[in-house]
């Protein structure tokens, strides 16, 4: 059974961390000045409240957590973040309806960053910095946070880990889980802290070089300007956002392994290979089109090429240029973009580029068991075989994937929204990416959208984020037997 006790205690302790949050940006609201600041406080009263009442109700329960307890608590963390993390939009009025209030607010802690707003400028300095967080804390996961302290609680975090990062696999850097996750979060810091420099030193003030930070290692991409990036103009800011954002890309193991000079394992990773190449390509094809069917330059076609493939490949969101504006073969270049993803263990969203590799390889297999019917042809990755049951489990992760897609798809349709804004409504949130196409592409909001779409792009949002299986394992009969 569920081990509801400590699940509700965890959530309880998340709560007062992100009072703590909350509290951090009343400060940005005190040093402006900005009507904010109340706002904050009673966000911050409230969500204390609630915390200190979990973690009382949660007292005296089992210190181990189970595989269940993981996947149980990993949902409704993010659930729980999202609700009181709404609570400065809504009760400042900036935001005032409760489903746009979530939705901006999911789509920030899902590191999404889709949003509902049409001004974003009107919106004070104290909730432009909280609407940034969500993106940073969420980004690497709410719970890669909480299971570096979960130790100092007497709470294993090894099983919270494994449903919070279901990818297809996970390389060990360290037996502790907690030291692991305190390693990635430094280097996440560490990396944010290099880009708030570069950009300060492009032009940016602080404020909007550490917004705009938290967003692209965040994987984000809410900025504080309704513009975008394209605000600043500066072909500087856009190359050094696109290789941050590369960088966000990479599994943070591979990181940590270049980290420790570890240079060659990083140089022979397979995903890593496949990420770069398909950067490489993809960046190089709309840049030709562009600079044939634009009246662009050549370094300007591979700058607004570059930024725009960098930030649908890695589920960021920023956008320099509206691309609907662009041929139409390069809407389909990136969609297959967006539904790439970057790497496993990054703090991105789509399908992984793992995940492709390993398809690839399957396939390959199965035209050579065509001319070869009794060869024994093992799928191998950075020279490990790969089981058939991970090989099937991705199998099942890209099928289910699709047909979550074309149920959504079918839904948005029925509710009267075209079927080009459907599909990138629907891509764009289960892959966490933010910009969709046609009227909620890069240069609309998505406030058009009826509220039962927002709650469905709300919720595909978590499934992408936590990778489909954790949450969908609760709406199974089977998971809520005892075993």
């Amino acid at each position: 059974m569920i081990n509801f006790k400590t699940v509700i205690r965890i959530i309880g302790i998340l709560l007062l961390l992100e009072t703590v949050m909350l509290l951090l940006c009343s400060g940005v609201s005190f040093y402006y000045q900005d009507e904010a600041l109340v706002d904050f406080w009673v966000s911050a009263g409230i969500t204390a409240g609630a915390g200190l009442l979990l973690a009382a109700m949660g007292k005296g329960g089992d210190r181990q957590l189970t595989r269940r307890d993981g996947y149980v608590l990993v949902s409704f963390a993010w659930v729980a973040f999202s609700l009181f993390g709404m609570l400065p939009f809504y009760i400042s009025g900036y935001i005032p309806s409760i489903t746009n209030a979530f939705f901006e607010t999911m789509s920030g802690f899902s590191s999404t960053g889709a949003t509902i707003l049409d001004d974003i400028e009107a919106l004070p300095h104290g909730l432009l910095f909280w609407r940034s967080m969500t993106q940073w804390i969420g980004g690497l996961g709410i719970i890669m946070f909480t299971i570096a302290i979960l130790p100092i609680f007497g709470v294993s975090g090894l099983q919270v880990f494994a449903a919070e990062a279901s990818g297809p696999t996970h390389d060990k850097v360290h037996p502790r889980i907690g030291i692991t996750a305190k390693w990635i979060w430094s280097i996440y810091a560490g990396i944010t802290c290099v880009l708030v420099a570069l950009l300060m030193l492009g032009g940016m003030d602080w404020f909007d070089s550490i917004c705009h930070a938290f967003a692209t290692t965040g994987t984000g991409g809410f900025s504080t300007k309704q513009a975008s990036v394209a605000y600043y103009s500066s072909p500087y800011i856009e190359y050094v956002i696109s290789i941050f954002m590369f960088i966000s890309g990479i599994n943070f193991t591979l990181l940590l392994f270049f980290v420790n000079r570890k240079f060659k394992k990083v140089i022979n990773d397979a995903e890593l290979k496949w990420y770069f190449w398909s950067v490489v390509l993809f960046t190089g094809v709309i840049a030709v089109i562009l600079y044939y069917s634009k009246p662009m330059g050549i370094e300007e076609s591979f700058r607004q090429s570059l930024f725009q493939v960098i930030s649908l490949h890695t589920s960021t969101g920023f956008a320099t240029a509206d691309y609907m504006l662009w041929p139409a073969v390069t809407w389909g270049l990136l969609t297959i973009v967006m539904l790439m993803g970057a790497c496993a263990g990054s703090t991105t969203g789509g399908l992984k580029c793992i995940r492709m590799v390993i398809l690839g390889k399957v396939a390959r297999n199965e035209f050579k068991h065509i001319l070869h019917p009794n060869a024994i042809l093992p799928v191998r990755l950075n020279k490990q075989v790969i089981s058939p049951s991970v090989q099937s489990t991705v199998l099942a992760f890209c099928f289910i994937y699709a047909v979550i897609i074309i149920i959504s798809v079918l839904i948005m349709m029925g509710l009267g929204i075209g079927f080009v804004e459907s599909v990138g409504c629907v891509v764009s949130s289960i892959g966490n990416m933010g910009p969709g196409l046609g009227e909620t592409g890069p240069a609309f909001s998505w406030n058009a959208l009826p509220d039962i779409a927002k709650w469905l792009l709300a919720f595909l949002m978590l499934l992408g984020r936590l990778e489909l299986f954790t949450v969908l394992l609760l709406f199974t009969p089977e998971f809520w037997k005892r075993s």
